[in-house]
This record gives C-alpha cells, structure tokens and sequence, in this order.
C-alpha cells in the first residue's frame, strides 16, 4: 500500500497518508494508456479540414481548346487537377475522427497513470486546497512552498471557482476536478498537487 506525505500549502508536513492500491498502487499498463491517450487526442480534433474539388472551385467551364487536331492532350476544363488553380482530388473533407472505448480499458488508463505519479514521487498530497479570494500569488506560493516544479496539476475534489482563476494565469499551471480528470491530463503535467479530499473521492469513485 502506497504511503505518501501529506504537506499543508505552506508546505509543512502534517502527517502521512495510506493509498489504495487498487487506485494508487497498479502497475501501469503503457499499452492501454497509449490507447486511451489516442484516443482522447483522436475526440479534440476538429475534422474541419475541407479542400475544394474541380466542381467547386470558380472557372473552367469553357473547353480550353478544341478536341482534336492541335496536338494537345484533350482537355475538358481548367479546373482539372492537374491544372493551376484546379481543384484537389480526394483530397481531405470535413468529418469526424471521434470513436469511443470501453469503461473498463478508460479506468485502467487513469489508474496507471496515478500508479506512475506515486512511481515517480511526482505525487504532492495536500491537507486542503482552499484559495480565499481571488489571488494568483496565493497559488504561487503555495506552489512554491510544495516545489511542485513546471507544469503542475492542482486536483481537487470538487470544481473551486477561486482556485481556477487564481491559477489560470501561472504559466504551465493546470486545475482539474476529480470528475472531469483524465490520463492524457495526468500524464501530460509534471506533479500532481492532488488535495487529500480528491484523493479520497478517487479511490471511491474507482473502486466500485
């Protein structure tokens, strides 16, 4: 069983913390997680890429030159694909590149990417996260007390409209909610600052 500090945001030890290692102490599957992180990259495109095919760009509806006799290729119009300013073949139209995966691979996802944060003592457990008022430079310190580094992640357990603004402009600085979390966002953050609240909701929300 994972046992990690807990530190108060000035950084102060208060104490120590046992973790589940249903949630915490998993070996990380990198197969699954490189599953679930195409995944979730394939779901953010856009798929508005669109190109204009001979029947849609402006021109050529004249026959360029007559069909025989000038010792040219016969052409029909300049707006062919092998013209300037024709128009693309097969080239790429708006879609959607989304698809979905199971519950169960989505949850081995998250969980080893916790694993690998406790893995790789990039795990800061807090008492409590609570920002008063709308201050960034509460959030700085607190990050700076803890040492959280670049790109750090601030989980909690419930949404902190206080806490995301005061964050959102620290450069690198990320806010996620136990229900929103993901194991692209886990992954992709240098330390998880994670409050003792949201550490506690994650082991009841994924161990059922």
């Amino acid at each position: 069983m994972p046992k990690v500090t807990v530190y108060d945001m000035t950084g102060k030890s208060v104490g120590e913390k046992d973790l589940s290692d249903a949630i915490f102490g998993v070996v990380p599957n990198k197969v699954v997680l490189h599953a679930v992180v195409k995944n979730y990259l394939a779901n953010q495109r856009q798929g508005t890429q669109s190109t204009l095919t001979r029947t849609e760009v402006s021109g050529g509806g004249r026959k360029p030159w007559r069909q025989k006799g000038t010792g040219h290729a016969r052409q029909g119009s300049t707006r062919a694909p092998q013209w300037r300013h024709g128009g693309i073949a097969l080239g790429p139209k708006p879609r959607s590149y989304r698809y979905t995966l199971n519950r169960k691979m989505k949850v081995l996802a998250i969980k080893s990417a916790l694993s690998a944060k406790v893995l790789e003592q990039e795990l800061i457990l807090v008492d409590n996260i609570h920002v008063e008022d709308y201050k960034t430079k509460t959030v700085v310190a607190m990050l700076k007390a803890l040492d959280a580094g670049k790109k750090p992640l601030i989980v909690t357990a419930e949404a902190d409209p206080k806490l995301v603004v005061s964050a959102r402009n620290i450069p690198g600085v990320r806010t996620a909610v136990v229900g929103a979390l993901n194991s692209y966002d886990v992954l992709g953050s240098g330390k998880l600052v994670m409050a003792a609240s949201a550490a506690e909701k994650l082991e009841e929300v994924y161990s059922k």
